[in-house]
């Protein structure tokens, strides 16, 4: 029977400084890849690429007929990653697009029932999806069409359909790349030898190379990302790890999040306590830089040095992260993790340094980092429902109130911390949501 597995994302780098020379040959490649990926989301990320996106060969025919890779003198390795990396991208955000239809779809109190049937039945069919935003005849499968004409039939098609294409083009966007600064390659785009890695550069039959600091070697499609102003690289590595299974992994732990301990549990044990040093720290460097910036417009805005620091300190910040995380788990052995769903973060009154700080809060990369640390473990997550999580009491379910960082329960007498509470709430909802007591 074959391992379970996850993708696990391998970093390595450059040993010494990369030559200018060597870097803008990089620099060219990337550029290159931003060219073609732009490309493609101009001629195929609106309603008429549509039906050509899936699975994309199609776009991949026309690409090579069009002559574009021949313009860029760009070698074929890295054409067509650039161009299925931005299919990739175009897919994505037209699920986002018909996401948020769906929603304001189910919103629509103007909408009957079978209306909103209907507009739910063409989201999810693709073909029916793009012949109404193309303005075509909806012409399907068998089982498909005797369902389409059956939910059409106690409807006004053609206002839906109006209705259907307005909000698709209110809610979609076109991707769009910005940057310059890293690119995909296949195997046959590099090659590692003498303690390096050998890529493949415009320059017909030319290499470029990069000492490593470590010696491991990979064959499969890889991302370099560029850092230009320091002259080096990070290579990321997507590989898959077996799943390991502990038989002592038994506890069900309920967690609270906060910006200054990132977790506290139901037990009452506190996990990344520095997180808000470190999160203040970064957050009241991009203030003072924005404040200089703003106070000398007619300075130089060095946004290359602002970047490079920038990434430093959230590095850093992400370091510590994942540091408390493994701790959390080996600590805890947890065999389910109860978390709670947190509305978006929402402004602090008039106070401008909180809501800065709230608006840099690193809660998404922590859920992130913390799923991919348990799916590793084979430790399950569970998200609980979060409305007034804080303000419950964890021992008789009546609402209490939160005085200097302590909750007070006015109908049982209760008293913990409010994290702590907090905490017990989670796991409560969580393992009664499953039937566990």
């Amino acid at each position: 029977m074959a391992k379970e597995t996850v993708c696990k994302t391998i970093h390595q780098y450059n040993k010494t400084r990369i030559a200018k020379e060597d870097m803008d040959k990089l620099k060219e490649i990337a550029k290159d890849y931003r060219e073609v990926k732009n490309y493609v989301y101009r001629r195929y990320g609106g309603t008429g690429g549509l039906g050509k996106i899936y699975p994309g060969y199609t776009v991949q025919n026309e690409m090579t007929a069009s002559g574009y890779r021949q313009e860029l003198e760009m070698p074929s390795v890295y054409f067509y990653l650039a161009v299925f990396d931005a299919l990739e991208d175009i897919r994505g955000q037209w699920t986002r697009t018909r996401s948020e239809v769906k929603k304001r779809i189910n919103c629509n109190e103007e909408l009957t029932l079978p209306e909103k049937h209907f507009l739910r039945y063409l989201l999810k069919v693709n073909n029916g999806f793009e012949a109404v935003l193309n303005r075509r005849e909806v012409c399907l499968g068998q089982d498909l069409q005797r369902q389409y004409d059956r939910l059409a039939a106690d409807v006004d098609v053609k206002k839906l359909e109006n209705y259907l294409r307005r909000q698709v083009r209110t809610v979609h966007r076109r991707p769009k790349s910005d940057t310059a600064d890293g690119f995909s390659l296949g195997e046959r785009a590099y090659r590692y030898k003498d303690h390096g890695i050998y890529i493949t550069v415009k320059e017909k039959r030319k290499r470029i190379f990069v000492p490593l600091t470590d010696n491991n070697r990979y064959a499969r499609q890889i991302y370099i990302r560029l850092f230009l102003e320091e002259g080096n690289i990070q290579i990321m590595v997507p590989i898959d790890v077996a799943v390991k299974k502990h038989g002592d992994y038994t506890a069900l732990v309920g967690v609270a999040m906060g910006m200054t301990a990132m977790f506290v549990t139901d037990e009452g044990h506190s996990y990344g306590e520095r997180l808000g040093e470190y999160q203040n720290e970064l957050s009241r460097w991009v203030r003072d830089q924005t404040a200089k910036r703003r106070a000398n417009t007619k300075a130089e805005p060095g946004r290359k040095k602002y970047t490079a620091k920038k990434r430093r300190l959230e590095e850093r910040l992400h370091s510590y992260i994942n540091m408390e995380l493994n701790r959390f788990l080996k600590t805890e052995k947890p065999k389910t993790v109860y978390i709670p769903k947190l509305p978006r973060p929402s402004k602090h009154g008039g106070n401008k340094a909180v809501n800065h700080s709230v608006a840099m809060w690193q809660r998404g990369y922590i859920r992130k980092r913390l799923k991919q640390k348990c799916s590793q473990q084979s430790i399950r997550i569970v998200e609980v429902f979060g409305k007034g999580i804080g303000s419950q009491c964890s021992m008789c379910g009546k609402d209490g109130k939160r005085e200097d960082g302590i909750f007070c329960c006015l109908a049982c007498g209760y008293e913990a911390e409010v994290k702590v509470n907090t905490a017990r709430n989670v796991k409560k909802r969580g393992m009664e949501a499953e039937n566990l007591c």
